[in-house]
């Protein structure tokens, strides 16, 4: 799908108190693999995707799009986050919702410290000072309950509830002007 977003891109790196968010690089692809190969990453997106078959499928340079930041650690990578173009297959309140869709995926051992926070909360400033106005939508499975308090402390309101994929989806939205801490 061609992203007809105008965003400025690539960015320069945006820093935080702990985080950088950069474009892509060659060097990121071994993290990509693990991070879509990963059963506990993948625990609540289908599960995970053979190794050998991303080795094969994944970019030299994964992710070399509009959108798609590597979060750094002290020069490590330890996730992704994306602000794609949100294209639902169902019409209804999903499609008029936003046309941008955040999604990240973390490494488990950068749980539990809010790191996903910091990220996506600067991701989601940068956007909004792209594209100010533009509504920004996020789904995940409600039984993902860190999922579900990530998008309660980045100010995602929810929409709606709908079964798929075997399970209960949580949708919501937010709009780009930054919630109150």
């Amino acid at each position: 799908m061609a992203d007809s977003r105008s965003l400025a891109w690539p960015p320069a790196p945006i820093k935080t108190a702990r985080l950088v968010l950069r474009e892509s690089e060659a060097r990121d692809r071994a993290v990509v693999i693990e991070l879509d190969a990963s059963p506990e990453v993948s625990t609540y997106l289908g599960g995970p995707r053979p190794r050998a078959e991303l080795e094969r499928t994944v970019p030299e340079v994964p992710g070399q799009r509009p959108g798609f930041f590597v979060v750094e650690l002290d020069g490590a990578v330890i996730g992704t986050i994306q602000l794609d173009p949100h294209a639902p297959e169902l019409s209804g309140s999903r499609r008029k919702a936003g046309g941008t869709e955040l999604g990240y995926l973390f490494l488990p051992e950068a749980w539990g410290r809010g790191y996903a926070t910091e990220a996506c909360a600067a991701a989601l400033d940068w956007f909004a000072g792209e594209l100010p106005g533009e509504p920004v939508v996020l789904y995940t499975q409600t039984a993902n309950a860190r999922s579900m308090r990530l998008a309660a402390k980045l100010g995602f309101t929810e929409v709606e509830r709908f079964q798929a994929y075997g399970a209960e989806q949580w949708f919501g939205v937010r709009s780009s002007v930054t919630p109150p801490a």
